[in-house]
This record gives C-alpha cells, sequence and structure tokens, in this order.
C-alpha cells in the first residue's frame, strides 16, 4: 500500500490533536458491521460450558447480554466514538469441539452518520472476556484470539469484506 492509498487518520486534527470527528455533515445511511473473534480452552471446560453445569450458571446466555451491553456502551469505553442510537446487536456463539473453542461473531445495526464497526468488535470482546470470567476458576489458560472485523456497510465508504 502506497502512500496516496492511506486515508488520513481522522481523529488528529490539523495540530495533532486527538479530537471527536465532526459527523454533522454526513448523511444518515443504515449502517452494519460484523465481527468475529474466538476463545480457546481445554476440552473439559467446553464439556462444561455445553452441559450448563459451570457454576457461576448460563455461560453462553450471560455472554450474550454482556455483548450486547458491551456494544451499547461502545462510547463509554472507546474514549473518540460517537454514541449511537443501535437498531440491532445480533450476538452468535459457535461450539467447535474439535478444536476446543467457541466462536463469537457480532451483527451490529444503525441508521446513522458514522459506522458501527467499534460497537460489533467491543461486543465481540466482552462477550469472550465473560466466557473467560465465568469459568476461569477451571481453566485460566483459555485464549482469546482473531477479534476482527468481517464485514462493514454503508455510509460514503461503502461495501467492505475481509478478503
Amino acid at each position: 500500500m502506497n502512500q496516496a492509498e492511506i486515508s488520513p487518520l481522522t481523529h488528529f486534527d490539523a495540530e495533532g490533536q486527538a479530537h471527536m470527528v465532526d459527523v454533522g455533515a454526513k448523511s444518515e445511511t443504515q449502517r452494519l458491521a460484523i465481527a468475529a473473534g474466538q476463545i480457546t480452552m481445554q476440552a473439559a471446560t467446553l464439556a462444561l460450558i455445553k452441559s450448563g453445569s459451570a457454576a457461576k450458571g448460563d455461560v453462553l446466555g450471560v455472554a450474550r447480554i454482556a455483548a450486547i451491553q458491551a456494544a451499547k456502551r461502545t462510547a463509554d469505553l472507546i474514549p473518540l466514538c460517537h454514541p449511537l442510537a443501535l437498531t440491532h446487536i445480533g450476538v452468535e456463539f459457535t461450539v467447535d469441539e474439535q478444536a476446543c473453542h467457541i466462536d463469537c461473531r457480532v451483527t451490529a445495526e444503525t441508521l446513522g452518520r458514522t459506522g458501527v464497526e467499534m460497537e460489533a468488535l467491543t461486543a465481540v470482546a466482552a462477550g469472550l472476556l465473560t466466557i473467560y470470567d465465568m469459568v476461569k476458576a477451571v481453566d485460566r489458560g483459555m485464549v482469546i484470539a482473531d477479534i476482527r472485523l468481517l464485514e462493514k456497510s454503508g455510509g460514503k465508504s461503502g461495501l467492505w469484506r475481509r478478503a
């Protein structure tokens, strides 16, 4: 990627000071972002989660609520994010017994002037961290990995999909 292809960093003003981007002149469009990540654990830990017998309760149910809450509170956690009126947050967990991991996939949507990538990514992180928190007493070696944006649409830049 050459210098001409790199977008200017919009969270800095002409003097290099951090600031919240002014999105007032942007058009409202339907915005969507999909993010994903995973947590890998011991087979016994995964079995405990699947059986619903973890000491702290329904691990994936609580993690789903945590992901939704995190998406709604992203502007409180990421300093320069705009608070958004989210129209939808979808959270899916997929258990892969062969690889001993749980995949988390979040879809975030809004009708607004700025994207929802940070909301989707924050939700994935919080969902996976909640899984870790709920079963860390039996498996402190769990690994959270590959948190990434898969797709975004809406706004001036349009559709982007991970290759």
